[in-house]
């Protein structure tokens, strides 16, 4: 498949630059892959398409403060954005200006953490040394949200620290959202407990490759980051009795559904952990996903092709040309579709 095929133009107004006034008052989109029919409503209304009997399944990662400012003891101004943890203390993070960053260069940051940035990688990203094991601890009081790249304001301001991180945050390791998770509401959770549609936990660390387009001019050139994970037996157990039963298993998140996929096989969920690199792209058969629920996705990227795998690109491509006419909110802080 052409990587072309997965790209559209969108006007840049459309794109979210903070949260809605309230998590559920997000727009949805529900477009019905049977009859290729497209309902529009508020997501607080989510229950009213679902079944008793159906389990939604939710990436209870927590973002941890990533991004990191400090000066050289020379003096100059570095930036230090944490990808992932080596070892206790030890990180890969991508270092600006990372030319003028040499390896053993000390960098002194808030809150009396201090780090030593080393050897460059061929990627351009750091191993980075710190002065303390506990590193995620410390980065409540010297760290940042990091907020995506298209998210074009000077800093973060303070309502990120919470709405840039779902209510059920849990297992701190991701440097990005799981965005689909941002909707959820108490009141949500209410509605959905009314109507006996049940609820699993799964984590998936979201990495700063969820962010990285598709170069290649086809999809299956493109080779997607991989992502740590971790799938309980007591969610493989209770998703197991979801399909027992003829019910459905939506994933909240391409987070979620990249998880669920890696851990079914041979008719039935298993436990797990590790790093997945399932890359999802038409044409793909999904065998552990019954519906997904999605935030709107950058074009020529990874995610958006796992969405047209799911619900066919004409259909998809119908969908986000209505959402575009329709005004609303594209990305990480921005509406949400309902694929049935």
């Amino acid at each position: 498949m052409k990587t072309e095929e997965l790209n559209y133009n969108l006007p840049e107004e459309l794109i979210a630059q903070h949260p809605s006034e309230q998590r559920d008052a997000s727009r949805m989109m529900v477009v019905h892959r049977d009859s290729g029919t497209i309902d529009i409503d508020v997501y607080r209304n989510v229950s009213n398409y679902l079944y008793p009997g159906d389990c939604m399944v939710l990436n209870n990662t927590r973002v941890i403060r990533a991004r990191l400012h400090g000066r050289k003891e020379t003096g100059g101004r570095v930036e230090v954005f944490l990808l992932r943890e080596l070892e206790p203390g030890s990180w890969i993070a991508l270092v600006r200006p990372s030319g003028k960053v040499k390896p053993g260069c000390r960098v002194l940051f808030p809150a009396g953490l201090s780090a030593t940035i080393n050897e460059v990688f061929d990627d351009g990203r750091r191993q980075v040394q710190f002065n303390v094991s506990n590193v995620i601890q410390h980065l409540e009081k010297a760290g940042e949200i990091p907020l995506p790249p298209y998210i074009k304001r000077p800093e973060s301001e303070e309502q990120d620290a919470h709405r840039y991180q779902t209510i059920f945050a849990a297992a701190p390791g991701a440097v990005a959202a799981p965005t689909a998770g941002l909707h959820f509401t108490d009141d949500v959770f209410f509605r959905l407990d009314s109507k006996k549609i049940s609820r699993q936990f799964l984590t998936l660390h979201v990495g700063y490759g969820t962010f990285k387009p598709v170069t290649a001019s086809t999809l299956e050139e493109h080779v997607v980051d991989g992502e740590e994970y971790e799938f309980s037996e007591e969610t493989a157990l209770a998703l197991n009795r979801v399909r027992d039963r003829n019910s459905r298993i939506i994933a909240v998140g391409t987070t979620c559904t990249r998880v669920l996929e890696t851990q079914y096989h041979g008719g039935a969920f298993h436990e797990g952990k590790g790093v997945t690199q399932v890359y999802i792209y038409p044409p793909y058969q999904f065998q552990a996903v019954d519906a997904i629920q999605t935030n709107f996705h950058l074009p020529k990227s990874s995610l958006l092709a796992l969405v047209c795998a799911f619900a066919g690109t004409e259909l998809i491509r119908t969908a986000y040309k209505k959402a575009i006419d329709e005004r609303f909110r594209f990305y990480s802080y921005g509406d949400v579709m309902l694929i049935l």
